[in-house]
């Protein structure tokens, strides 16, 4: 709530501010309290509590809203903080989020801020220097200057539903308004004022104050789905002082006339927006849960792994052999990669039995363990596999595990139950079929015979085969195969809002640790072509479109993620590019020994090097590293109850009414208390589910 806006002038005297409250503001009755802090005027309406100063932090808040009878604190926090008698260890109590408690004079909230920001920028410093070779700092990129410097374009977070808020974004758009810190102002106390959507880029918004109209010198980026984003009206309900920028302060003589009228009729965000975000982001996975999950290295089998670390819905999973907890993987809760303990068996795949699985049953209980339940696993479609189904033999077309930039020729090698299958890639299976990989019969990423054909998409044919073009009939006569009824294939395309040129974040698959700054460079049908930016086109990768692995811009900001930037912008130095082996007319040379790739370079695909005999693949290029140490997010503390997982078919939770309506209202003349309530019983829809400001009589 912002109070006499005129009175507040930042740069004025006490004096002349009590001048221009006086001239522009005339119904405040001689009762009313008239507060001043630092020389600036503050009035309230009340005329009884006012406003308090936190003699911990120094806050200025209302004075109802503080901590204790005495309301000499601001939160609980700070009431503790006052009974300490040593600022480091206050300090250092603050930086790692636990209470101090040692005795610690009262200090003034300037000097506290200044020393807290020293201390952390130097603990900031110590920390990415000695990551500097593993990793890149969370905020080391930055997607505004990116996307503007280019005129690009992000993908909406309601193309991603496995997200926060993926299905409750509904109409934010621009021209949305919100309350957000203002920065632009010198007062010591933090607050707010109006902004609205100028792009939206997936969880980041282009922000410009109200009031600037035209001028976009003090536009700025921000992640809505932050804490310190919230809906018109918030200030008013929770206490907090709308000012206007210091840099339009004088524009406008009536403040209060101006956003009545800009404001009536907006758009804003839900009034629960923010309860939302914080319940989306709850996650069902806990540490030591035990799945089945894919082996790495011998890809036709699972193994039993611990859910050590979860960040934003991706699982750090280390198998259960591994002593020194380095042998891990990284996947998504919803990837088709893992699944419940029990699943090989009940469909008769492959299965690495560990002898920890064998021994410790008892053990594991007292450790902590447990199966995951199977509700909190990807569910596929039911399929009816009597009659004509797919058969051992039948050829298709498949995206290359290894090498995800190509769709390859490739075998249905055993036919399992539930709808599964396992796919081997003609001319590069190993001879115990070790590297064989299980897809789901309505998986999008395999294809009957002649779909890059008809797509124009470039088919991979099997290693060796020289008789080029590749031509599926002849290819079918010569083999003596036949190819897999195109009816058993998943032909369903969803409208998932993805165009040519949108930006993204998408990780690595070839390096699943890696969330890199990616592109959608091409669409067929429901597959989509990412490309990373700042590599070349052969890294490209082949992914569906409702792929867990992709996520919006701001993703990684929002859930604490690391996000690699494009290569050229890397702040550190790049390696020597790396020889790559032509594809064609390649000679084996015996399996080429493992070298461990830098994080400043991407991995090369291991299907580059030909396989034959017992020669494994394996999904990663680059097992010696060890995943960084994410820092979690706040909203991971909070215990919520599991979220079932969205269906093959994207059937999920119906996305609710993203915008609110709010009530612009005047109080009494004599009180001149000027406010934007958060509206619920009166709310006025437009017919298509957007809400808008009205102003009340």
């Amino acid at each position: 709530m912002f109070d006499g806006y005129d009175s507040c002038s930042e740069d004025s005297s006490s004096s002349s501010s009590s001048e221009d409250s006086e001239e522009e503001v005339p119904s405040i009755p001689a009762s009313l309290p008239i507060i001043k802090n630092n020389g600036q005027v503050y009035t309230y309406p009340d005329g009884k509590a006012g406003m308090a100063t936190c003699e911990m932090c120094g806050m200025v808040g209302v004075r109802d809203a503080f901590y204790s009878k005495t309301k000499r604190f601001c939160s609980v926090s700070c009431s503790r903080s006052y009974s300490s008698n040593s600022k480091k260890a206050s300090i250092l109590a603050r930086l790692q989020g636990k209470p101090p408690t040692k005795k610690a004079k009262v200090l003034q909230k300037q000097p506290l801020m200044a020393k807290l920001a020293a201390y952390a920028q130097y603990q900031a410093n110590q920390q990415n220097q000695a990551k500097s070779k593993t990793v890149v700092p969370v905020e080391g990129f930055d997607w505004g200057r990116y996307i503007c410097s280019s005129n690009l374009v992000g993908a909406p977070v309601s193309c991603f539903k496995h997200v926060p808020m993926g299905t409750n974004w509904g109409d934010i758009a621009e021209g949305v308004r919100v309350e957000v810190p203002n920065s632009d102002c010198t007062l010591q106390t933090k607050v707010y004022w109006i902004a609205g959507i100028i792009r939206l880029a997936g969880f980041k918004a282009l922000l410009r104050y109200e009031g600037f109209d035209n001028d976009a010198s003090r536009d700025f980026w921000c992640n809505l789905c932050i804490p310190e984003i919230h809906p018109v009206g918030w200030c008013a309900s929770s206490g907090k002082p709308l000012v206007p920028p210091k840099s339009i302060q004088h524009k406008y003589t009536n403040w209060k006339a101006f956003l009545v009228k800009r404001l009536t009729g907006a758009k804003t965000l839900p009034p629960d927006f923010t309860t939302k975000v914080q319940e989306s982001m709850q996650y069902p996975f806990k540490k030591l849960m035990r799945v089945e999950v894919v082996d790495k290295t011998h890809l036709c089998r699972t193994r039993v792994a611990l859910v050590e670390q979860v960040i934003g819905g991706r699982l750090r999973l280390v198998y259960e052999e591994s002593e020194d907890g380095t042998d891990d993987f990284w996947c998504h809760m919803y990837s088709p990669l893992i699944h419940c303990i029990g699943w090989s068996r009940s469909i008769g795949h492959r299965f690495k039995r560990s002898v920890i699985f064998s021994f410790l049953d008892v053990s594991k209980k007292l450790e902590g363990q447990a199966d995951a339940p199977s509700k909190l696993f990807l569910k596929v479609k039911d399929v009816d596999q009597s009659g004509d189904w797919f058969k051992d033999g039948m050829k298709l077309e498949a995206i290359d595990p290894l090498n995800l930039s190509a769709i390859c020729v490739a075998t249905v090698r055993k036919v399992l139950a539930d709808g599964y299958l396992m796919i081997g890639i003609d001319g590069s299976e190993a001879a115990d079929g070790s590297d064989w990989f299980c897809y789901h019969a309505t998986s999008p990423s395999i294809f009957p015979a002649g779909f890059c054909e008809i797509n124009e998409i470039e088919l991979t044919p099997p290693r060796g085969y020289t008789k080029l073009p590749f031509k599926w009939f002849d290819y079918l006569r010569e083999t003596g195969s036949i190819a897999a009824p195109v009816r058993l294939f998943n032909k369903e395309v969803p409208n998932h809002g993805f165009r040519n040129g949108m930006k993204l974040e998408a990780v690595d698959l070839m390096e699943p640790r890696l969330v890199c700054v990616a592109t959608v460079t091409r669409i067929v049908h429901r597959l989509l072509r990412i490309h990373f930016d700042g590599w070349e086109d052969e890294y490209d990768q082949w992914v569906d479109c409702e792929s867990p692995d992709l996520y919006p811009v701001g993703w990684c900001q929002l859930t604490g993620y690391q996000l690699q930037p494009p290569a050229a912008q890397s702040p550190r130095e790049i390696p020597p590019p790396v020889t790559k082996q032509k594809k064609k007319s390649q000679q084996y040379k015996g399996q080429k020994k493992k070298r461990k790739i830098p994080v400043g370079k991407r991995p090369v695909s291991l299907s580059s090097v030909p396989l034959t005999g017992a020669v494994r693949r394996s999904f990663s290029g680059d097992e010696e590293l060890t995943p960084p140490l994410y820092p979690p997010h706040p909203a991971h503390a909070a215990a919520v109850g599991p979220t079932p997982p969205p269906t093959t078919s994207g059937e999920l939770n119906p996305s609710l009414k993203s915008v609110a309506s709010l009530q612009l209202k005047e109080e009494a003349p004599e009180v001149d208390e000027f406010s934007f309530s958060q509206g619920v019983s009166d709310q006025e829809s437009n017919g298509s589910g957007s809400y808008y400001i009205k102003q009340e009589p």
